[in-house]
């Protein structure tokens, strides 16, 4: 008889999980919604606050790899106590230091990714401890962190308005540290850990074309989401001259139901099938960006369509994440490193893309229409593989393919 979700793993470790991930990423993004101010100070272009923004994106992405590796040779719970503890102290410095200039803020968005990378380190931590038939739902809250953008969006501006956008820095140290005391009281390693690997294992994995195939849908739907979180306040403000307070609560409306839609899409997969949640996915995600590259002339007409993609965005993260373990159940930490690496890097691309495409064209639409094509490849992509997937590793596991 299987265990109900709760009787399976380990609740304190899960939870534990979702808040170092949560406020984690709460750093990670927060200089999307300071950017606007942020460029205001330092006088930069559009190019430049594009970059700013995707700073961190991108060396989140190269450094889930890394704390990927790490996972799986030192375990999730020691390599999370390091990476919080590298966290802390790239902000106080930045706190008490201040940035003056372009370089030293990305300088600042370098080490931010350090807080991106925990995606790397949550989802083994939490996923271990759970069975394959709960495995939608697990990694699906552990991952609901990604709300950890809603506070940034809805708390940054404002603050920063208050009291300067470098004492936003200071002030997000507070949650950082009580989650940092969470995590070392309740977080544990589950007893059954895959062994350490070699790193010629590591590059093996690369050569399974399945490997590629899943970096690549979540490149386009976690991608996507932070990718446009870090971008939406520079484009509600450039596009509807809304203020950096409003920018920031018209992001939060669009990153809050994509952050709470993730364990809703680990769910759904549970219950429907990863690939079919995803074809689903790929398909209104490609239409709703198509709409917002139309550039609608009302801002709340503008705001519903990315609201909605958001939505679905963050059912795909939940959907792309149950069929993970599915498939790599014994290289889980390196693949979690490896995909969250593609998604950071495409998060990294959109960002940078929307800011160059408004620099070189004036405009959002290009960078906007080449995201809804890449999602449209993504779902022929999908297509083309799940007859494969069906029959040899989906027929293989309990849970639904």
């Amino acid at each position: 008889m299987q265990k109900s979700f709760w009787q399976s793993g380990n609740t304190p470790t899960l939870l534990s999980a979702f808040l170092y991930f949560d406020l984690s990423f709460m750093v990670w993004y927060v200089l999307g919604p300071l950017s606007v101010q942020i460029a205001a100070d330092l006088s930069l272009t559009a190019s430049q606050r594009g970059m700013l923004v995707a700073t961190p994106i991108l060396a989140g992405a190269i450094l889930r790899m890394v704390f990927g590796v790490l996972v799986d040779h030192m375990k999730p719970r020691k390599t999370g106590i390091i990476a919080q503890v590298i966290m802390l102290v790239a902000l106080t410095v930045a706190w008490l230091a201040g940035i003056h200039s372009y370089m030293q803020a990305l300088v600042l968005g370098l080490f931010l990714g350090v807080a991106g990378a925990a995606f790397a380190i949550a989802l083994p931590l939490a996923s271990r401890w759970y069975p394959p038939e709960h495995q939608g739902k697990a990694l699906g809250i552990a991952g609901a962190g990604n709300s950890g953008t809603v506070f940034a969006a809805l708390f940054a501006p404002g603050l920063a308005a208050i009291f300067g956008w470098t004492n936003v820095l200071g002030w997000a140290l507070l949650p950082l540290s009580v989650a940092f005391i969470v995590y070392l009281l309740c977080a544990k390693d589950a007893p059954e850990c895959p062994p350490q690997k070699k790193m010629e294992e590591y590059l093996k994995v690369l050569k399974d074309k399945d490997s590629w195939l899943f970096m690549g849908f979540y490149c386009v739907t976690f991608g996507g989401f932070v990718g446009l979180a870090g971008a939406l306040p520079g484009y509600f403000h450039d596009q509807y001259g809304l203020t950096p307070v409003m920018a920031g609560y018209y992001t939060a409306a669009c990153v809050f139901g994509g952050s709470l839609m993730r364990p809703v899409g680990g769910f759904l997969a549970d219950r429907f099938g990863g690939i079919r949640s995803l074809t689903l996915v790929y398909t209104l995600v490609g239409i709703l960006i198509f709409l917002v590259g139309t550039a609608p002339t009302d801002v709340n007409v503008a705001l519903a369509l990315f609201v909605s993609a958001m939505l679905v965005l963050g059912a795909g993260n939940g959907s792309v994440f149950q069929l993970v373990p599915q498939r790599f159940s014994k290289e889980i930490g390196v693949m979690t490193g490896m995909i969250g690496m593609a998604g950071g890097i495409g998060g990294f691309l959109l960002a940078a893309g929307l800011g160059y495409s408004k620099s070189l064209t004036g405009s959002y639409q290009i960078g906007l229409w080449m995201f809804a094509a890449l999602a449209l490849c993504s779902w022929a992509g999908l297509l083309s593989v799940k007859m494969r997937w069906r029959t040899t590793w989906g027929s293989l596991t309990a849970a639904r393919i």
